[in-house]
């Protein structure tokens, strides 16, 4: 192995153990936490969050334009995004599955 190789691994290591013991230490310590929003472990669902249901009503948001066409533009993103990640998978000059 060479000695570049051998730093980059080593340092690739140090920052994974330092993001570990940061990651123990700030759920140990409770950082980042509001008093006044305590949900328990389902802390990240949206729909605890007091009033949410204001923004997610039928009538939390006016357009002309219909919900439908929305949906149909979400799922072409998407399948432009998987579009592009077949792409580049082709073109990946690191990709030896072909």
């Amino acid at each position: 192995m060479s000695g570049k190789k051998l730093i980059y691994k080593v340092m690739t290591a140090i920052v994974v153990v330092i993001t570990f013991i940061l990651a123990i230490h700030i759920m140990a310590h409770g950082l980042g936490l509001s008093d006044s929003l305590d949900f328990g472990a389902g802390a990240y669902y949206y729909a605890d969050i007091p009033g949410f249901d204001r923004y997610t009503a039928d009538d939390a948001y006016h357009t002309s334009i219909p919900r439908w066409v929305f949906i149909l533009l979400f799922l072409i993103w998407g399948w432009l995004m998987y579009m592009l990640w077949k792409w580049i998978d082709r073109h990946d000059p690191g990709n030896k599955t072909e």
